[in-house]
């Protein structure tokens, strides 16, 4: 019997330093680099229609989803390639554009509910490499579908859905961000001298544990050019309690790690906790 609505839920990434890889199609086009996959994410559901739809809400602290957005021109492109019509709703609790991998949770989110609900027979790598490509395309992000197709402390050495990922599942203690707004992610992943600078920046090293993770995030984002001055206020006063903590890529803002986490932020706006996912995307239900 098929399904009325299917609900899926992918975890979101937070990069912590990368450097983008040009190949010869969407495809082998990428990023190498490390962050972490979190336990928050998007959860999207999807249901039977003849026409395609998509709406999109935040939940806030109440719990209550406010719509954004009645359109999502990824999430449009994708389906369009699927050659599928069906209504989407996405719903996210952390703040979207703010470097925590949101755009690729959606996408994988969506095509995996979408696989189910329609019985496409996808496997988890067409799934995959239809939402990197798109992410490519869009200029979206570049190795968060990547991450995202499982959990833990992640470093990527190859680019696309096939390249090498080491994931390491070292973080049990809270992750906690606060964010300033976005940064523009198009923009940047347009630009040659930005991307220059991000490169020359990328560590030489790749880090053994989350303690050299954290400090090769911070080599990074030293020497990126995207550090904003809020992001650096917050990092100066985690160094002084001894809190790791890094520049959210490519977000206006800062994750930190561990009990104290959360309090070393909260001066500085609103606190957003979460911790370090032990999965990647996964249909919740089907009705």
């Amino acid at each position: 019997m098929t399904p009325a609505s299917v609900t899926a839920f992918c975890p979101g990434h937070i990069s912590g330093y990368f450097r983008r890889v040009d190949g010869h199609d969407p495809a082998t086009t990428g990023s190498i680099g490390a962050g972490i996959v979190i336990n928050e994410g998007v959860t999207a559901t999807v249901r039977l229609s003849p026409h395609s739809s998509v709406v999109v809400r935040v939940r806030s602290p109440e719990g209550t989803a406010r719509e954004i957005s009645r359109t999502s021109p990824p999430l449009s492109f994708a389906l369009d390639r699927l050659g599928v019509t069906v209504a989407v709703e996405t719903v996210c609790r952390l703040p979207i554009g703010a470097g925590f991998g949101l755009s690729a949770a959606a996408l994988l989110a969506t095509l995996s509910a979408t696989n189910r609900l329609l019985a496409l027979d996808l496997g988890a790598d067409a799934i995959a490499e239809l939402a990197h490509e798109t992410e490519v395309i869009f200029r979206t992000g570049l190795g968060d579908v990547a991450a995202c197709q499982g959990g833990g402390r992640v470093v990527r050495t190859g680019p696309g859905i096939h390249g090498t990922i080491l994931r390491s599942f070292d973080l049990d203690a809270p992750v906690c961000a606060v964010s300033f707004g976005p940064i523009h992610t198009p923009d940047v992943l347009s630009s040659p001298a930005q991307m220059a600078q991000v490169a020359a920046a990328f560590p030489q090293r790749q880090p053994k544990n989350f303690m050299e993770f954290f400090a090769c995030c911070r080599e990074f984002s030293a020497g990126s050019g995207l550090e904003t001055p809020a992001v650096q206020r917050v990092l100066a006063e985690c160094d002084r309690q001894g809190i790791p903590a890094a520049m959210t890529m490519l977000g206006d803002g800062v994750f930190a790690y561990g009990e104290r986490a959360c309090d070393a932020l909260r001066p500085f706006g609103e606190v957003y906790g979460m911790g370090m996912a032990d999965a990647g995307v996964r249909v919740e239900s089907a009705a």
